[in-house]
């Protein structure tokens, strides 16, 4: 996973490059974590457009840092959904709480 803080806008972007598992989610949970609390970004952005997979760990994964960041004074937001990632939010009712972005 790589990150990216834009200074001007306080905007912090996380891209998944990896599947997103119960093996992966703990290391990416770890710097995701690290990450918001270094910048205090007010918005978090997900851009899962290379995940190729994800189980319910990666939903688990998102609820989590969007309720970090709320408690931090942030918003989360997700970006460039594949079909599969989007389905499984769709089915897990995530969407309903957290906005998809274009960026």
């Amino acid at each position: 996973m790589e990150s990216k803080f834009y200074e001007e806008n306080k905007l912090l972007v996380f891209k998944i490059k990896d599947e997103i598992d119960d093996c992966s989610v703990q290391k990416i949970r770890r710097k995701a974590d690290y990450e918001i609390e270094r910048y205090m970004p007010k918005k978090v952005v997900f851009d899962f457009d290379s995940v190729t997979f994800m189980d319910s760990a990666g939903i688990g994964l998102i609820i989590g840092r969007y309720k970090f960041a709320n408690m931090l004074g942030g918003k989360l937001e997700v970006a460039n959904l594949t079909q599969s990632v989007r389905k499984i939010f769709e089915m897990s009712g995530i969407l309903k709480l957290i906005p998809v972005t274009e960026i």
